[in-house]
């Protein structure tokens, strides 16, 4: 382990910036060169996402010398709707971003609209998460990201693109051999550890390498989204979601529900994320949106005229469905574990929640020598994060495929709960998954309550193709 130089702002090193961190305007620089006979290290992440950064930055912080790889250079876009919950805010706080510097955008709450009924919901006002969650766009945010990783001593190599896993001849993973995208390195090189982390994305290249196929069983959403510049939208005070929306030409009710989200700098992101339905299959998602924003007042701006690049899109995988978790020497984090929210489609928080709890399974590890010890840790890994999550996304799961897919947020949004505040809240963590624990007040009783009395899904075992390379 190395010993970082002491941060004198804090003694609680989860809740400050590392010292002599940049400011938030800077950009992150790769100036790495590698060694023609590949690098060593104690961690290789793979994939330099909020999940990625997030493990990459709690391993620094711990004094594990960790690599941290991502293909593409910053900064660089992504599909994603650009706004943060109360939990991915909280996940911010512990890296010690700067959640006040320019480029943050504040929302108190969220507006639901469906039919005629438009109700405001502000963020509860709770012991373990802040009353307040954000915007910022993805061309950025990943960037801030890596940078806190790199501050607090991650090795950061981007434009290396992991092309499969190293295995010793026991099968278990020693690291991945990378190409790089500079033409001077015209050969793929060889990254070393004996922990590697997965937080490639929903592709999971390392682990489909490994035979962890994704579980046919769950599903898939698809999200698609695009900015349009709307001085009168962007600086609102809620993120807006629309539940009543259509497939094109009067079909169903899409499986899924449509955003507003205020950037703060005169654009707004809007898009919509849909399950495939469970009688008419997947929506066009760009006839979607066109027939939705064309039901949108004419002075939001949501028009062809204002729009900002092109609709883009990407794949949900949601509520654990790859497994496990954990195998041989790889651990998955974020999309490539498939850990998007069934509930609403948030993936942000758990990614970096995710990353957290990886990288200190992954430091706990390290601790012990090579052998049955550090194996018994890192097989901890998914059992922790079934512990935080089983429960309340195999109910999210069910709800997916049981009311979701077939008709989306509309019947639960009826006007029984949209004209019951108890209700609506209620509804809000449900979906949001922000409770107490232990319970503070009747909602976190009563959804706590009902996590509970849900059946606990074991950790998922190696599928039986799993293949060794």
């Amino acid at each position: 382990m190395r010993e970082l130089p002491p941060d004198p702002t804090t003694t609680d090193a989860q809740e400050a910036p590392p010292a002599g961190a940049p400011r938030e305007t800077s950009r992150t620089e790769n100036t790495r060169e590698v060694s023609p006979t590949g690098e060593d290290a104690q961690v290789i992440v793979v994939g330099a996402g909020p999940a990625g950064s997030s493990a990459a930055y709690h391993l620094a912080r711990a004094g594990v010398d960790v690599i941290l790889l991502e293909k593409a250079r910053f900064p660089r876009e992504k599909v994603c709707g650009d706004g943060l919950t109360p939990r991915a805010v909280h996940q911010l706080i512990r890296m010690g971003v700067d959640i006040t510097a320019p480029g943050w955008t504040r929302s108190r709450g969220m507006r639901w609209v469906a039919g005629e009924h438009r109700v405001h919901i502000d963020w509860p006002a709770l012991g373990r998460y802040p009353d307040f969650g954000l915007s910022r766009s993805r061309h950025d945010f990943d960037d801030i990201l890596a940078r806190h990783a790199v501050a607090a001593g991650a090795r950061l190599y981007s434009g290396w693109k992991a092309e499969r896993p190293l295995t010793d001849r026991a099968g278990r993973v020693t690291g991945v051999a990378a190409s790089s995208d500079s033409p001077d390195v015209p050969e793929p090189v060889d990254f070393r550890a004996p922990v590697v982390i997965a937080a490639d994305g929903a592709s999971a290249r390392l682990a489909l390498a490994l035979g962890l196929d994704r579980d046919p069983r769950r599903q898939i959403a698809t999200a698609a989204r695009r900015y349009y510049r709307s001085p009168e939208r962007s600086r609102e005070e809620y993120l807006e979601l629309w539940a009543d929306l259509r497939y094109p030409d009067g079909g169903p009710y899409l499986p899924g529900y449509g955003w507003i989200f205020p950037m703060g700098d005169g654009r707004v992101n809007v898009g919509l994320g849909a399950l495939p339905h469970r009688r008419h299959g997947k929506a066009d998602l760009r006839a979607t949106l066109d027939q939705w924003l064309a039901r949108t007042p004419e002075g939001w701006g949501l028009r062809e005229e204002n729009a900002e690049g092109p609709v883009r899109s990407a794949a949900l995988p949601l509520g654990f469905n790859r497994h496990p978790l954990y195998a041989r020497g790889l651990l998955l984090v974020g999309d490539s574990g498939g850990m998007v929210s069934p509930w609403n489609g948030e993936g942000i928080a758990q990614a970096m929640e995710a990353g957290e709890v990886a990288a200190g399974a992954a430091a706990l590890a390290l601790a012990h020598a090579k052998g049955p010890r550090r194996e018994q840790v890192l097989r901890g890994y998914p059992v922790e994060m079934n512990r935080r999550w089983g429960r309340y996304y195999r109910l999210g799961n069910t709800a997916a495929d049981l009311i979701f897919s077939r008709s989306g947020f509309q019947p639960v949004l009826n006007r029984h709960v949209m004209g019951s505040p108890f209700l609506l809240n209620t509804l809000a963590r449900l979906l949001t998954d922000l409770t107490d624990k232990p319970s503070r007040d009747v909602i976190d009783h009563v959804l706590n309550t009902a996590f509970r009395l849900v059946p606990a899904p074991k950790p998922g075992p190696a599928r039986r193709g799993a293949r060794k390379r």
